[in-house]
């Protein structure tokens, strides 16, 4: 798993820093592994992660490729709070099935398994994380997750990684409207495809622009879709792509 970092917190401050910048509740990691993600002012993705108390200190799972950026991010906003980052030499390790000592179940769905982190790499991990990703609709950072995603179009709230009812957050007030609007004009999809068609591929309906084709997997895949005007058969290269969802 070295497309992950996990970085460590630690501090006296490092619940009440967390808290008042990620999209869930750090009280929930008494419970358990904690989705959240950083926003920026304006309610836009900047990474998502995973959360985990250890003793005082707390993890966080990280895209390998947005951790230094995300590192320096916390650095800047902690200001004089006692927190320090850093990376904590961790590897994760996943499964399905029972869980291994020490592991906690994936927050985002129950058929993603579980997450633990081990002094070594894991060695054995035979499973189509993507495949099941894109049966249970879940996004990946760098896929569909970038820097213009509003987190609700993304399913957030499906998959636990937001709290409305905790106080606020960087980004909160866009995120909060977007929750009282009577329906989503964009967002993800689940969508099969008949044909060639390459993660990234502008879907179009009638000639005109409707979405992109994202992660694939066989022939189902996660699009992003102008919901007004996907329906039908719509095209992505030489696919045709219809909504599943």
């Amino acid at each position: 798993m070295s497309d992950r970092t996990i970085l460590r917190l630690s501090g006296a401050d490092t619940r009440d820093f967390l808290q008042g910048l990620v999209t869930n509740d750090i009280a929930k990691l008494d419970q358990g592994l904690v989705y959240a993600a950083l926003l920026t002012p304006q309610g836009k993705y900047i990474a998502d992660f995973f959360l985990m108390a250890d003793g005082d200190d707390v993890l966080l799972d990280a895209d390998a490729t947005q951790a230094p950026a995300l590192m320096q991010r916390l650095s800047m906003y902690k200001l004089r709070a006692d927190v320090t980052i850093a990376d904590s030499g961790l590897h994760l390790h996943r499964g399905l099935g029972e869980r291994e000592d020490g592991a906690l179940a994936d927050p985002r769905h129950a058929a993603l398994g579980w997450r633990a982190y081990r002094k070594a790499p894991q060695d054995n991990d035979t499973v189509d994380w993507t495949a099941l990703q894109v049966e249970h609709m879940v996004p990946s950072a760098g896929r569909e997750l970038h820097p213009d995603t509003f987190i609700l179009e993304a399913g957030f709230d499906r998959l636990n990684g937001v709290d409305f009812r905790k106080g606020c957050y960087v980004g909160q007030e866009v995120t909060a409207r977007m929750k009282h609007k009577t329906e989503l004009r964009k967002g993800l999809a689940q969508v099969h495809v008949d044909g060639p068609a390459e993660s990234g591929a502008q879907i179009t309906a009638g000639g005109k622009p409707v979405g992109t084709l994202h992660s694939r997997a066989g022939d189902r895949a996660i699009a992003y879709l102008r919901f007004d005007r996907a329906g039908g058969d719509m095209q992505a290269g030489n696919a045709t792509v219809r909504r599943l969802d």
